[in-house]
């Protein structure tokens, strides 16, 4: 098989060209987005309330309900990456840290590994925000939430995946 071809390329993601054998014998090309990964944080306040992110998304063109989240960088280990976004996106730091997995956003062009965490014991910490990103922090219960997702209110798969997981691992109830 041919090294990968790099077809654009842009701030940490790029578009490559490589030829597969796939399991079944057959040899095909296929593009694939590389990506360096991405984190997802489920923070759990004090008074056991979620909290999550309100966010204007220009790719879609409106708001969305999410958990904090973000993209590795160079270098970056997961964990650090999620203190560094629960931060920038909810001014907060956690002391109790879960590791839940990870998820596979969209494995049919996509490398991209999302590493998922619960954050318990917070407090308000200083950071800045990126510049190009329009927050609303927001605390729901547990129900709420599950309203939320039931209703198609919520709709970003690592949130509903994350939230998810949290529950059948007991660290939210």
């Amino acid at each position: 098989m041919n090294q990968p071809k790099q077809l654009f390329a842009w701030k940490r993601f790029s578009l490559e060209e490589s030829e597969h054998a796939l399991p079944n014998g057959l040899v095909t090309n296929h593009i694939t987005l590389e990506h360096p990964g991405a984190v997802l944080i489920l923070p759990v306040a004090n008074d056991g309330k979620l909290v999550m992110i309100h966010q204007y998304r220009p790719s879609i063109r409106r708001w969305i309900y999410e958990f904090p989240a973000g993209t590795l960088e160079s270098s970056e280990s997961p964990r650090y990456c999620a203190q560094r976004e629960l931060a920038e996106e909810a001014q907060l730091k956690a002391d109790e840290w879960h590791a839940i997995g990870e998820s596979l956003p969209a494995p049919g062009f996509c490398n991209e590994t999302q590493y998922l965490f619960v954050a318990k014991q917070l407090s308000h910490c200083e950071a800045q925000m990126d510049e190009d990103e329009v927050i609303e922090v927001v605390h729901f219960s547990v129900d709420e939430v599950k309203r939320l997702i039931a209703e198609n209110e919520i709709q970003d798969s690592k949130t509903i995946v994350a939230f998810c997981r949290a529950q059948l691992l007991g660290l939210i109830t």
